[in-house]
């Protein structure tokens, strides 16, 4: 039994990721009809979102995370598999991992994307990335390591060096975690080191292009710009990061900035499997797959979600990475797959949803189609949408009661630096 999974008379479908498109995918697919088996790395589904928020200790990983086989364990003959995969050979039809081999009939590719470093070795050594929830804690303990380390200090440069953060790159992530340092600034430094002096933090945002929320409106752009210059944030637009040395970030400019904290979060790149290469021709190492989500070069095997590449007339770079995006084709493909072949004939079609992005406290962009709308009510309608995606009532119920906390008392109350247990080996 490879893999530890019974042969079954169903012909079987595995599903290579664990994100929103292949955990969509598995909920919507019938495993009355086909045999199941979903592979991730981790055995959790991970909110990308909201990493930002665990990084800024807002929430926890337990209240943005869910357990794939508590998800599951009511839908009959679908396998979870806690592995990585080593090869996938689509000429016959099967999986290689550290494992053992698998026979698939079906193939599904939603293996997301993952931090681009435009191969510059410099920026994957010295910045941190935000790609996932462990990446997060990284992050999180990082930050609050450097503020125990500062109020030590009595070298003014050494604790500025502390106090500084460069985020690398715009976009929603960079502006959402700008906008919650600029928060931690004003409203937590002082109450939790009184003896620290909050004016030393220095937030960065540095843009290769020439405005923020780059993939937004003009209106986003600015609304962002105003916000974020307003709260203390410090932009560089039209500004690349050359090289990243010695706790020292070189600029285009000529600028160079001092930090210990550098985040990356200037680009995504698709995460490629060994054997699918030749798929991986499109923009951002994406797979190009026809208006039914399929991978014309191979029989039976799809692509769905960040690594999937489909150009339209109305798309002709792809779909934007958006979790709304995988959500849709993931729903498509399994109901393709579960119906008629008549059925399969209709081509997906993306509803665009709007995007959005939070700035600060009440304070937040939304762009659906024409319509803009900034400020408080921008706020709400990302808190709600936020909420209403995430996985699990009691998850739901959580993050809601933390947010209302914060927005009432300006606290968080989870800036716990724990760190991992390392056990010792006694000498022989």
């Amino acid at each position: 039994m490879p893999f530890n999974i019974p042969e079954s008379f169903k012909p079987r479908i595995v599903i290579i990721g664990g994100g929103f498109a292949g955990f969509r995918f598995a909920n919507r697919i019938d495993s009355n009809k086909y045999q199941v088996v979903l592979i991730d790395k981790n055995n959790y589904f991970q909110f990308q979102p909201l990493f930002y928020q665990v990084a800024m200790s807002g929430l926890e990983p337990s209240s943005i995370c869910f357990p794939l086989r508590k998800n599951f364990r009511n839908k009959n003959d679908l396998f979870i598999r806690a592995i990585e995969i080593v090869e996938v050979d689509p000429e016959n039809k099967i999986i290689l991992s550290n494992t053992g081999k698998l026979h698939y009939d079906k193939l599904i590719i939603a293996t997301g994307s993952q931090t681009n470093y435009y191969g510059n070795v410099n920026f994957e050594k010295y910045s941190i990335p935000l790609k996932s929830v462990s990446e997060a804690l990284y992050l999180r303990n990082s930050i609050l390591n450097d503020l125990e380390h500062a109020v030590l200090s009595n070298d003014t440069k050494l604790q500025e060096r502390l106090l500084t953060i460069v985020i690398i790159g715009g976009g929603p992530t960079g502006v959402e975690l700008a906008g919650a340092l600029s928060e931690m600034k004003k409203h937590i430094l002082p109450k939790d080191y009184p003896d620290l002096d909050s004016n030393k933090m220095q937030i960065h945002i540095v843009q290769a292009s020439s405005r923020l929320l780059d993939s937004m409106s003009e209106k986003a752009s600015t609304k962002a710009y105003y916000d974020l210059n307003k709260m203390g944030v410090i932009i560089h637009l039209n500004t690349k990061v050359t090289d990243i040395q010695n706790e020292q970030i070189i600029l285009s400019t000529g600028f160079v900035l001092e930090s210990r904290k550098i985040i990356w979060t200037a680009g995504v790149i698709g995460s490629s499997i060994k054997g699918l290469e030749i798929a991986y021709s499109s923009p951002g190492n994406r797979i190009t797959i026809n208006d039914c989500c399929e991978v014309p070069i191979w029989d039976n095997v799809y692509a769905i979600g960040d690594i999937a590449y489909m150009k339209t007339k109305e798309y002709p770079t792809g779909f934007p990475g958006l979790a709304p995006v995988a959500l849709q084709q993931a729903t498509y493909l399994a109901n393709k797959l579960n119906q008629s072949n008549e059925a399969n004939k209709k081509p997906f079609i993306y509803l665009d949803k709007g995007t959005m992005a939070t700035i600060g406290r009440s304070k937040a962009v939304l762009q659906f189609k024409s319509l803009f709308l900034s400020g408080f009510i921008a706020w709400i309608a990302w808190l709600f949408v936020h909420i209403y995606y995430l996985i699990g009532t009691r998850n739901k119920l959580i993050v809601f009661i933390n947010w209302l906390w914060n927005y009432t008392f300006y606290d968080q109350a989870l800036r716990l630096n724990i760190k991992p247990r390392i056990p010792i080996i006694p000498k022989t």
